[in-house]
């Protein structure tokens, strides 16, 4: 079952076509890297899904039209800047957001759990390190229990073992059921995938498992494997 199928996809600004037209699908329940260069449209595709990019052709979200008032519980998205208030505290943040989607409590604090907080609960957001404000920005968006969560590189400019935790972390949502989609261009991060969306200048060069991939492209890594595509893609519009 697809959460997230698009169909000649295009966005335009300034009458100029910035991504697409583009055709994708992502699999529910799974997690879904997001691989490109900086400029490549990775944000411009995560906020036409979450709904907040205009764009033409069609998009489904959760068997739903992208952008539908319904799909706003059901997708938690966390930008590359922490979405949180500074000023407040872990609780307080998620207690304020917490209104706006109705969460309990009891809902507010098995979140806090979840992303391994608990600790520090009480302590002001402006004190944590980066990545526990990036767990924060986690939080928030995990509040209503959304069936996709969208992550625009998320685990930008934390260290290694930040990184490694917080990808335990996607991998424990993935197996409870929820779809994440995880932007990043950084490789390496790519082979933690175990599905690739591979784009450049705005057009998909691959859809599909990582696993695919190599094959298609005999290389043994994801890196080697998007230059083999991105010469592939050149070679085919000639």
């Amino acid at each position: 079952m697809s959460a997230i199928t698009a169909k000649q996809l295009v966005v335009t600004k300034s009458r100029k076509t910035i991504l697409g037209p583009l055709d994708l699908h992502i699999e529910s329940g799974t997690i879904t890297g997001l691989i490109g260069p900086s400029g490549s449209g990775k944000t411009t595709l995560m906020r036409s899904i979450v709904g907040v990019q205009k764009f033409g052709g069609k998009l489904t979200v959760l068997d739903e039209v992208a952008g539908s008032r319904s799909l706003r519980k059901k997708i938690g998205y966390v930008t590359q800047s922490p979405a949180v208030y500074s000023d407040l505290t872990i609780e307080q943040n998620l207690r304020y957001f917490g209104t706006l989607v109705g969460a309990s409590s009891k809902h507010i604090s098995a979140t806090i759990q979840t992303v391994q907080l608990e600790t520090h609960a009480k302590q002001l957001v402006e004190s944590l390190s980066g990545g526990q404000k990036a767990r924060v920005s986690l939080a928030v968006a995990l509040l209503g229990d959304p069936e996709l969560l969208v992550l625009d590189e998320p685990t930008v400019g934390l260290d290694p073992l930040l990184r490694n935790d917080l990808w335990g972390l996607f991998v424990e949502l993935a197996e409870s059921g929820k779809t994440l989609l995880v932007s990043s261009h950084v490789m390496d991060e790519a082979e933690r995938c175990e599905n690739l969306l591979l784009i450049r200048e705005g057009q998909v060069l691959w859809n599909d498992t990582r696993d695919k991939l190599l094959a298609h492209t005999k290389t043994s890594n994801v890196g080697d494997a998007f230059v083999a595509s991105i010469s592939q893609s050149v070679e085919e519009s000639n």
